[in-house]
């Protein structure tokens, strides 16, 4: 499996009074992490829902290990683990260097217009079920 990389800087806007970044941005970055990442592999998002398609989250995770900081230039490296036939799971590692800050996991449910779940279909199932190649931003 795969991990695809995405480095986002930490703006000020993003830190709370303590000089560390607030928790809800996490959940931010692993949105971005996530849309890159299907842009690595062809399947831009935009491209999911001209088809009529939804990802909802159905469930969203974060274990904090160290602080982020202003400026601080952060690592989001994200990965498939699992794809079922109407849900997938994302999972995160955000690290500044070689220092863990967080890790996460989020599971999102294909679902119609109307948020009924929906299957997979095959083509793009085949399409998260490979790694997501070696192009920019993607590390084994």
């Amino acid at each position: 499996m795969r991990h695809h990389e995405t480095e986002i800087r930490v703006r000020y806007k993003e830190t709370d009074q303590m000089g560390v970044v607030y928790y809800s941005n996490y959940f931010v970055w692993f949105e971005v992490a996530r849309t890159e990442y299907l842009r690595a592999m062809g399947l831009a998002y935009s491209e999911i829902e001209k088809r009529g398609l939804r990802l909802m989250v159905a469930r969203a995770d974060c274990t904090y290990l160290s602080p982020a900081r202003y400026d601080d230039m952060v690592t989001v490296s994200s990965w498939i683990p699992e794809i079922r036939n109407s849900s997938l799971t994302f999972e995160y590692k955000i690290s500044v260097g070689d220092r863990p800050v967080a890790t996460g996991k989020s599971v999102h449910v294909f679902t119609d217009p109307s948020a009924k779940p929906v299957r997979i279909p095959k083509d793009l199932k085949d399409i998260l079920g490979r790694d997501p190649g070696a192009g920019k931003g993607v590390t084994s």
